[in-house]
């Protein structure tokens, strides 16, 4: 049996969940089709999705038709969930990435095509509610070429295109398709231009090869809701886009991604887990390879106690996905083997917030069912606060809200969360050392030698500890006292703000027994520490936004002037009359001001989007970490 992941992606509301339902309802995998707005789909299984009608977690259902069998992966739609859509790029074959008839290329749109040409994942388009009234066809596809990708041709027609009478013929490849071919394909292009022409064969051999090296993008048009389209969509899925080939490397070891965690009714974690290569049946011990948060990699192992593969066979495949249970629980990125080669590139959350138990008593239930949570999604980022509160990190608003209600309704505990304020962080100017001998005085005696260097790490390497000391000299429970210290205390820098990319180094110790206690060196550590660390000197950052706006040609220069008040530093400017493309990099503290601001300029006609990117230094003559969103300031 072939095997094809398949992501359907798209904005919110282009028809995601609908197309999921039409596909398997069509291929006898549900007996009913289900309704978003009668909240009985398939995927969309969760009480809070249903209700708000929208994909919070990617979720997998499977079709077979003929040999293949075909794995759907339904992903969020919302920017809020960045995450769980970088998360299921990297677990794909291909994607159809959906667009509305009727609203056209969306903000989110263009966001998701950049990741998938990024990737060269093997895209197909599919233009949906071509039913509706006001689908567009013909000017839409100028739209697609102008704002999603130029390297695009339609594959089917549509006629009585915005009424209920829409219907879908196909359109073999033609000139049409070999003309547009020509332009990532040189053999098609060298046939156009010195002959002889290219044959309809010779034009499919070239369509299905560019779509599977990811630099051309088939289009079709189609109803989910209707069904029309949707059959040609099938063969263009089953032609177009290959099957991945189980990998080598590694012999017959297992290698593969966790890519999604869900809570089980008995209160167990079941991980969805995409296969790369070898074989996983039940009872296999397995051994998984975690990222910890401050850039160490800790092993996970223990015996599969639940394998339910995707589409019913007793052994996971290569190229196949299941949901399994290990003792202990997995995590989400946790990984079989080693890395594989589209490993998703996650930019960090940037908001911060505070959450407390609105009832004392469900103070601690709170905090255990944040860290459940963290467990599903390891870049929510919780931690105890002060006051009984903990402290979250989250893309946005919507996610805020979301959270709140899964709390409220899973959990059954009601939370209230502080308003949302933008996360700095300090990384190591420098290097800086200090050191106390024992006995060391300070109203209280610490019987503990300890000397620490702080210096940098490389990027995005979170925080480091390491030892030049003789191993064996302090007794384990010490060394883990420094180091557990060491991280804890770096959790708040010179100014208020994480640290981060740091290195520490035990660089002298020592304990006179029976007098010393891990106590003694947890007592100590934060203030050699805090020395070290004003020695070696911190830099301010701030998390920035990459932006895209599109807005009327007329209101350009109204426009750049505000971003650049802002405090934008600007990549590009392209288009003309009607309409200009500007592109650039914001602090994201300010993107809030930026979206409310723009209607106004441009008569309600801007098209915004902003993502995550890098953070930088912190320029000088602006506000730190108590900085808000929206004018909203934290704690």
């Amino acid at each position: 049996m072939r095997t094809l992941n398949i992501g359907i992606l798209a904005h919110v509301d282009a028809g995601k969940t609908s197309l999921t339902e039409r596909l398997l309802f069509d291929h006898g995998a549900v007996d009913r089709l289900g309704s978003v707005d009668a909240g009985d789909t398939r995927t969309d299984d969760g009480g809070i999705e249903r209700r708000r009608g929208i994909t919070i977690r990617s979720a997998v259902a499977a079709f077979t038709v003929g040999d293949t069998r075909v794995n759907l992966i339904d992903t969020p739609g919302h920017s809020d969930f960045v995450a769980e859509v970088e998360r299921a790029l990297e677990v794909l074959d291909g994607a159809v990435l959906l667009l509305s008839a009727v609203e056209g290329v969306q903000a989110r749109t263009r966001v998701l095509m950049r990741a998938l040409r990024r990737l060269r994942l093997p895209t197909i388009v599919f233009v949906n509610k071509i039913d509706r009234a006001g689908a567009r066809t013909d000017g839409l596809l100028g739209d697609v070429r102008r704002l999603l990708t130029p390297h695009v041709a339609p594959l089917t027609e549509v006629a009585d295109a915005g009424t209920p009478r829409a219907r879908v013929t196909r359109r073999p490849p033609d000139g049409r398709t070999a003309e547009a071919l020509a332009e990532v394909d040189t053999e098609v292009l060298a046939a156009l231009v010195d002959g002889p022409e290219p044959t309809g064969e010779d034009v499919a051999r070239a369509l299905a090869a560019r779509t599977a090296d990811g630099s051309f993008h088939p289009l079709y048009h189609g109803s989910a809701l209707g069904g029309q389209g949707v059959a040609e969509l099938v063969e263009g899925l089953l032609g177009l886009i290959p099957a991945a080939t189980p990998g080598t490397s590694g012999g017959t070891e297992p290698r593969g991604t966790v890519f999604a965690v869900r809570p089980g009714p008995a209160g167990e974690r079941t991980a969805y887990l995409r296969l790369y290569g070898g074989e996983v049946h039940p009872r296999r011990r397995l051994t998984f390879l975690r990222r910890e948060s401050d850039g160490r990699t800790t092993e996970v192992s223990g015996r599969v106690t639940r394998l339910d593969v995707v589409g019913g066979d007793a052994t996971l495949t290569a190229g196949n996905i299941a949901a399994l249970t290990v003792p202990g629980g997995l995590r989400v990125g946790d990984r079989l083997g080693g890395p594989t080669d589209r490993a998703p590139q996650f930019a960090p959350p940037t908001l911060q917030t505070l959450v407390r138990a609105r009832h004392p008593e469900q103070a601690a239930p709170l905090r255990s069912a944040l860290l459940a949570l963290a467990d599903q999604d390891p870049l929510l980022h919780a931690r105890p606060a002060a006051a009984g509160a903990t402290a979250l990190l989250l893309y946005g608003e919507v996610q805020m809200e979301v959270l709140a209600a899964t709390l409220a309704e899973d959990f059954g505990i009601e939370a209230e969360f502080t308003p949302g304020r933008v996360r700095f962080l300090e990384r190591p100017a420098g290097t800086g050392e200090a050191a106390e001998e024992m006995p060391w005085l300070d109203r209280t005696r610490y019987f503990a030698t300890i000397g620490l260097r702080v210096e940098p790490g490389p990027r995005s390497s979170g925080g480091a500890f390491g030892y030049e000391t003789e191993l064996g000299a302090l007794p384990r429970a010490f060394h883990q006292a420094v180091e557990e210290t060491v991280h804890d205390t770096l959790r708040t820098g010179l100014t208020g703000a994480a640290v981060t990319d740091y290195r520490v180094t035990l660089i002298r110790s020592g304990f006179s027994s029976p007098l010393s206690t891990a106590a003694d060196f947890r007592g100590l550590t934060p203030l050699v520490l805090r020395r070290a660390l004003a020695r070696a000197g911190t830099v301010l950052h701030e998390p920035y936004q990459a932006f895209e706006a599109e807005v009327p040609a007329d209101t350009l220069a109204a426009v750049t002037a505000l971003l650049a008040s802002l405090g934008a530093d600007f990549t590009g400017t392209t288009g003309g009359d009607p309409a200009w493309i500007v592109t650039g990099e914001l602090p994201a503290r300010r993107v809030r001001e930026a979206e409310l601001r723009l209607p106004g300029l441009t008569r309600g006609e801007a098209v915004w989007s902003s993502r995550p990117c890098e953070d930088r230094p912190l320029k000088p003559g602006n506000s730190g970490p108590g900085t808000g969103v929206g004018g909203h300031s934290g704690e």
